[in-house]
């Protein structure tokens, strides 16, 4: 189908690339994506479906983003505007509105849960708003997921962890994505 077309092509776009660089509102996260592999979730993996996804080099991960737009949910607890900063791929600082004691205890849970395991890209049109139920949000056109902890090893990730938690955030209102410097997604559309 087409939108099976449209998500290889991200993929493959992804797949080329060095650098991923996601800029938003108080967010600027950049990571290496060498020698990684990028999957197209295209009705294969989980339903719905609709994303492309790939670990990032772990120690690669800096900057900082700001999940402002919908809260996280980890154990069924939720999580206000959590913001993270990243240095030398580790969360070296971390706040929430919501739940900080609680985002700090999820951190502190082993090593790899500092670390990004996974970052995906939401490509299914057919979602379009939050609806706390991660499989479906993270699937959202227009945002980007990380997920800290376990790492897809069958990707090429190194990261172990007893967690693996997605974090949505909404690109659709100033986000800019760029692969290796090269504009591939503003306000949430994609310039492929």
């Amino acid at each position: 189908a087409a939108e099976g077309e449209r998500m290889r092509a991200i993929a493959a776009r992804l797949q080329a690339a060095e650098e991923l660089r996601v800029v938003g509102p108080a967010t600027e996260l950049t990571m290496s994506l060498a020698a990684r592999e990028v999957r197209s979730s295209d009705g294969r993996h989980n339903l719905p479906d609709g994303e492309v996804f790939f670990p990032p080099v772990e120690e690669s991960v800096e900057g900082e983003v700001h999940f402002s737009e919908f809260p996280a949910v980890h154990d069924g607890r939720e999580l206000r505007g959590i913001r993270l900063r990243f240095e030398g791929g580790r969360v070296v600082d971390a706040s929430a509105e919501s739940e900080e004691a609680y985002l700090h205890e999820v951190l502190e849970t082993d090593e790899g849960a500092r670390r990004l395991g996974e970052v995906g890209l939401g490509c299914n049109p057919g979602v379009t708003r939050y609806m706390k139920n991660t499989l479906f949000d993270e699937k959202m056109n227009g945002t980007v997921h990380v997920a800290l902890g376990q790492s897809y090893t069958d990707l090429g990730g190194v990261n172990e962890s007893a967690i693996h938690w997605d974090l949505v955030k909404d690109l659709r209102g100033g986000g800019r994505i760029y692969a290796d410097g090269e504009l591939i997604q503003e306000d949430g559309a994609w310039r492929l």
